[in-house]
């Protein structure tokens, strides 16, 4: 039977389709999804099989269809249509060989002698093209199980390692806000009130309950003097606050808790403590810091209590 559109159109068309769609909704960077991503390709392959089988079964029906017609009815339907593309004779030719198929008026050569019913059997041979397709499929399982079983080439751990890799550098590579800027080296105090207020509001929170609300200290050290066991100044509260302390294990690290960006508003805060002397502060505990007294970060005293102490978790 003759159709709108012919098989030679439609069959690339609808795959075409449908590789313009994937390449489209695939984000595969500088490459072609179908080479970067085996699946893909894998994917095309079995969806143009699929195709070209369905577009040889309708051709097929088409046929047996056209037997069941009267001599009348062919002759109609001949003289309406032209010669298709379907009934060329090289078509008829390549789906000869990719069927193997009898002729409906030779299928008495083939005829099998059960008789169930009056129903009887076709000894048709399975078409080549479902043979060589199953030959294909043994021969990619040998080469997948050689280069990923034997040859142990890479498994899905590997891949996995290697996508974290890739999303790693590619992240390296993103500009940094300003937040993730803020480190122990490049930490400044900063003044504005808004800030000052988060840092009091999270000093509240996490360190009052062993400095006390107002910094004179409980169970951690005196927060309003002068004297600091780890070094005073806006780097080392900074570290203190972000690292802990290796001497003390209640003054835990805050990092995995709060942003650099909240740490330094807690370390700002707490610079603003100094000298309002609360009453039933602490007695001074380590040496007296100045700014000019050290560049770098003081030394953890070797002591089992800190300067900036914070619950035990």
């Amino acid at each position: 039977m003759k159709k709108l559109i012919p098989s030679y159109v439609r069959v690339p068309l609808l795959f075409a389709i449908v590789f313009a769609a994937l390449e489209y909704f695939i984000d595969s960077g500088d490459k072609p999804a179908f080479i970067k991503f085996p699946m893909v390709a894998l994917f095309l392959g079995v969806f143009l099989f699929l195709l070209i089988a369905i577009e040889i079964v309708i051709d097929a029906v088409d046929k047996v269809t056209y037997h069941l017609l009267t001599d009348e009815q062919k002759e109609q339907l001949a003289n309406a249509q032209s010669v298709s593309f379907t009934e060329s004779k090289w078509y008829q030719n390549l789906v000869s060989k990719l069927t193997q198929s009898k002729e409906i008026d030779k299928e008495e050569d083939i005829m099998l002698h059960h008789d169930y019913d009056g129903i009887k059997e076709l000894d048709n041979v399975l078409p080549p093209w479902w043979v060589y397709l199953f030959y294909g499929t043994i021969v990619f399982a040998l080469v997948y199980l050689v280069r990923f079983h034997v040859m142990n080439e890479y498994d899905q751990e590997q891949e996995f390692k290697n996508e974290i890799e890739l999303a790693a550098a590619a992240k390296s590579k993103l500009p940094k806000s300003a937040e993730d800027e803020i480190s122990f080296e490049t930490v400044t105090a900063i003044t504005d009130a808004a800030s000052l207020a988060k840092g009091k509001e999270i000093f509240n929170n996490a360190c009052a309950a062993c400095h006390k609300a107002d910094g004179g200290g409980l169970v951690g050290p005196n927060l309003t003097d002068k004297h600091w066991i780890n070094g005073g100044g806006i780097k080392n509260i900074f570290k203190i606050i972000s690292e802990g302390s290796k001497n003390n294990p209640s003054m835990v690290a805050w990092k995995s808790n709060l942003s650099a960006k909240d740490i330094q508003s807690v370390s700002s805060y707490i610079m603003t403590l100094e000298g309002t002397n609360p009453p039933d502060a602490k007695a001074a505990e380590g040496e007296i810091w100045t700014e000019t007294a050290a560049t770098e970060p003081a030394q953890e005293a070797a002591t089992d209590s800190n300067k900036l102490e914070t619950p035990a978790e």
